[in-house]
């Protein structure tokens, strides 16, 4: 499937481009699913920005290295190569050419990549890597600050949320052959982690003000990406998608 494409203009000349999408939001509101259902309906890239934190948590742990020290940090982000390869098709993550992917989707690794970006070192070299990715647009991506910090200037924007409850049943059983966690402990690390990404000083989560907030607390993900394309057919007069 090839690139959907937009109509822009800039003063006196009309182009075509592919668009740059931000989906945001808190932790089990249904982003991921949906960021790679819309970029396979759109033919774009899906980029998971949160892996890119759980990645320098992971190595943050396995280096044994205090996650609140900022001179470990910068030497650790100053060796680090990440990047995305596509394999079939799915995305693989690798980290100094090591493949990651099924390692950093613990409940460990999630708190300490919250802990850990919030630290301008980590947010700066991320900040870089994901700015590079868009360069061509094309591209869904899926975080906590795409739309706010990283691509002010999206396209479009959406931010996902959904009740803690149900936020904490999926979480449940995404890790469920992976964690001993019972749920109620699952749904108070979210509740957490809320707090932490939320009151942060450094780009706190919320949504961007021209975000489009869409509750998928009873919504299935066809639901949500049925309704985020109709909001990208209304707001730039589309009909081909």
């Amino acid at each position: 499937m090839g690139k959907k494409t937009i109509y822009g203009q800039t003063r006196s000349k009309i182009y075509m481009r592919p668009l740059i999408i931000t989906i945001d939001g808190p932790a089990g509101a249904g982003k991921t699913t949906v960021s790679r259902a819309l970029a396979k309906r759109l033919g774009y890239r899906y980029i998971d920005t949160g892996a890119l934190y759980r990645a320098v948590a992971f190595e943050v742990k396995s280096a044994g290295l205090d996650p609140c020290d900022e001179t470990e940090l910068e030497s650790l982000c100053r060796h680090l190569k990440l990047k995305y390869e596509i394999d079939g098709s799915s995305m693989r993550l690798l980290s100094n050419n090591l493949d990651i992917t099924g390692q950093i989707r613990s409940q460990e690794i999630a708190m300490l990549a919250s802990e850990v970006s919030a630290k301008l070192t980590v947010r700066k070299y991320l900040f870089k890597l994901q700015r590079d990715l868009g360069k061509e647009g094309g591209v869904v991506f899926e975080g906590r600050d795409m739309g706010t910090v990283v691509f002010p200037d999206a396209d479009m924007k959406f931010f996902m949320d959904a009740s803690h409850k149900i936020r904490a049943l999926r979480r449940y059983r995404e890790l469920e052959s992976k964690t001993l966690k019972q749920l109620d402990e699952i749904e108070n690390d979210i509740r957490r982690r809320d707090e932490n990404d939320k009151t942060r000083s450094l780009a706190p989560l919320k949504p961007a003000e021209d975000a489009v907030i869409i509750n998928s607390t009873c919504l299935s993900v066809e639901n949500v990406v049925d309704l985020m394309l109709t909001y990208v057919r209304r707001r730039f007069s589309l009909n081909f998608l």
